[in-house]
């Protein structure tokens, strides 16, 4: 196990430096390494971390929602209103729909499937949109509306809601039954979900403010409660439905708004957590893809993606309709909707680690999705916030000099 460890962290990190030379993102560096170590390939991984890879790759999912968590400000989100709501679920609702209707005349599957294959895409991607938001929440792009608060706060539950989704989907996909009746349950989880990150987390900012201890031990202290979180979530899956990942997310941004000083420090600590994350998550994720498939699937797949990203763009579109930003912020918000990657490396395998007769293929497709968004929205983004986000008053002097 240990040369396989030694593997993964030299040769994903070899090929995230290659990709980023190439001003491609770092993991798509890191999936292509997991793809050569893996079983299809020269097979250098251990069996046994593959064992546990979904578990892996649910702990780095965990590590990004709490970033994103303690950079969301709920008095930007205040600010934002409508907007905010109605990106955190239309752009990924009409993407999912769009994807289950066409994948069937592409792909020899059933409806259900195709539904799964949906879910699967949907989301967009926290490693890609999380840091970017962040830097220009920093340097104050877009600050007046404030626009990199609105897209990070939005494709974060994006996320939740089409992992709730896809959670729902599986269950009915291996009980043979499903009712639309089960999608009401969605918002009540949300709820739930958001009720108790708030109750844990004013918990622990009481705890963190009355005993003293280093950052690193709140940072396992928070780890250890979203892993509960989690843990409770499944404990309760048959009797009622908790979103645990809402859970960890509202956890960070409870922290933030009770705590600032705190969630600024932490936040810190949680980036370099995420250095050794992303590359299990992408690595082992690569390791699980048989290659093989792609090249039988690859046009057809493709031409599912880019359909799925109309459908999106027009979700965007809609839930920014009558409302005061301007066409060039429009379309910056629409740029930053493209990437997809965490949450098809963390989701992508699930199928094929149930045995579902497609597993491959929805595997393929959702490594496909990363490969062409990812890149393409991650230049894009920053090629453009330059010209199409409002600029911090000294970027604007200093362009107008």
């Amino acid at each position: 196990m240990l040369l396989s460890v030694a593997l993964i962290i030299l040769i994903s990190l070899i090929f995230a430096q290659l990709f980023e030379k190439l001003k491609l993102p770092r993991m798509i560096g890191m999936l292509c390494a997991g793809i050569i170590l893996g079983p299809y390939v020269f097979d250098l991984i251990d069996g046994s971390i593959l064992t546990i890879s979904s578990e892996l790759r649910q702990i780095a999912l965990i590590v990004i929602l709490i970033r994103a968590g303690l950079s969301l400000d709920l008095n930007d989100l205040k600010k934002i209103g409508r907007p905010a709501l109605l990106l955190s679920f239309v752009p990924a609702l009409f993407e999912f729909v769009v994807i289950t209707f066409m994948a069937p005349l592409f792909f020899d599957i059933t409806l259900l499937e195709a539904a799964i294959i949906g879910s699967m895409v949907a989301a967009v991607s926290p490693a890609i949109i999380v840091p970017r938001m962040i830097k220009l929440m920093e340097r104050g792009y877009g600050k007046k509306k404030p626009i990199p608060q609105l897209i990070l706060a939005g494709a974060s539950i994006d996320d939740v809601f089409v992992i709730i989704l896809f959670s729902s989907l599986i269950q009915s996909y291996q009980t043979n039954s499903f009712s639309f009746e089960s999608l009401l349950f969605i918002p009540i989880s949300l709820i739930l979900g958001i009720g108790l990150g708030i109750i844990m987390g004013t918990l622990s900012v009481k705890l963190f403010k009355k005993f003293h201890m280093r950052d690193t031990i709140k940072v396992l202290i928070i780890f250890s409660i979203g892993f509960l979180m989690i843990a409770l979530e499944n404990a309760l899956k048959d009797t009622v439905l908790i979103s645990g990942l809402v859970s960890v997310m509202v956890l960070g941004g409870t922290i933030l708004n009770q705590y600032q000083v705190l969630a600024h420090r932490l936040v810190k600590k949680f980036e370099k957590i995420w250095v050794v994350s992303e590359i299990m998550l992408f690595v082992l994720v690569g390791a699980v893809l048989d290659i093989m498939v792609i090249p039988r699937v690859g046009l057809f797949a493709i031409a599912l993606v880019l359909l799925g990203l109309i459908g999106r763009m027009i979700g965007v579109l809609l839930s920014l309709f009558k409302t005061p930003f301007q066409t060039k912020e429009k379309t910056f918000i629409s740029i930053s909707y493209l990437p997809k990657a965490t949450v098809q490396a963390a989701i992508g395998a699930i199928p094929l680690s149930l045995g579902f007769i497609h597993g491959q293929l929805m595997l393929s497709i959702a490594v496909l999705s990363i490969v062409i968004t990812a890149p393409i929205g991650a230049f894009l983004m920053d090629l453009s916030y330059r010209k199409l986000l409002e600029q911090p008053i000294v970027d604007a002097k200093l362009a107008n000099s």
